[in-house]
């Protein structure tokens, strides 16, 4: 994949890809996640966080993705990418398929793509003030953009905690591997829309990374 880092080229060939779920940290804000999903019929976590397992050919930097059936729906989350002994910080959606969720939420990672930014922040350069980066999400509605979804990363469980959960290292041993790190409530309840935006904004530097995807829903059957 092509990423920019300082206005710089970065090819990294993906090997793993890992999404962690049930990450806040805040068991108020999990227990709200938690009943979120539960209203579309996905069970409860066996254990939190958890990290899924899925292709790395998910991870897409494409403005317009395609899904089956009309229940799929982003989600704003911040993103690791770790190349060798090199630390990224980037921005992602976890698309997911939530009709699929309700019967297997390993399963329903898996068959949608997962958009990112192109953009990444060298790890050095936010390590000492990650919990002040917020993200924010839109979903475009009756033409509109609404909000969607809006919290720092001091709302997710140490991102090094989930590094090391995750055991991306040593993923990253044998090529590159990246994790999306979990996300917050959705405003008004998950739900799908045609179009989604996300921003991730790091107010000490001044500066934000940003990526807006489209969603073609193809027919369940032809």
């Amino acid at each position: 994949m092509n990423f920019i880092v300082g206005g710089t080229a970065l090819n990294a060939e993906l090997s793993h890809l890992v999404i962690a779920g049930w990450t806040g940290r805040d068991p108020e804000a999990i227990s709200h996640h938690i009943e979120e999903l539960a209203a579309l019929g996905v069970e409860p976590p066996s254990a939190t966080p958890l990290y899924y397992r899925v292709s790395a050919s998910l991870l897409t930097l494409a403005p317009h993705v395609e899904v089956v059936g009309s229940s799929s729906s982003g989600e704003v989350e911040p993103m690791i990418v770790q190349l060798g002994d090199r630390r990224f910080l980037g921005l992602g959606s976890d698309h997911t398929d939530r009709a699929l969720e309700a019967h297997s939420v390993a399963l329903s990672k898996q068959v949608c793509a997962k958009p990112c930014a192109a953009e990444l922040w060298a790890w050095d350069e936010v390590a000492d003030h990650l919990e002040q980066i917020a993200l924010e999400s839109w979903i475009e509605e009756n033409g509109e953009w609404v909000p969607y979804q809006q919290g720092t990363l001091a709302s997710i469980r140490p991102l090094v905690e989930l590094i090391a959960g995750a055991g991306l290292d040593r993923l990253a041993a044998d090529g590159a591997a990246a994790m999306m790190c979990g996300t917050f409530g959705a405003k008004g309840g998950v739900r799908p829309a045609s179009r989604f935006r996300m921003r991730m904004t790091d107010t000490l530097r001044g500066r934000e990374i940003a990526h807006e995807y489209a969603v073609t829903t193809l027919p369940e059957v032809a």
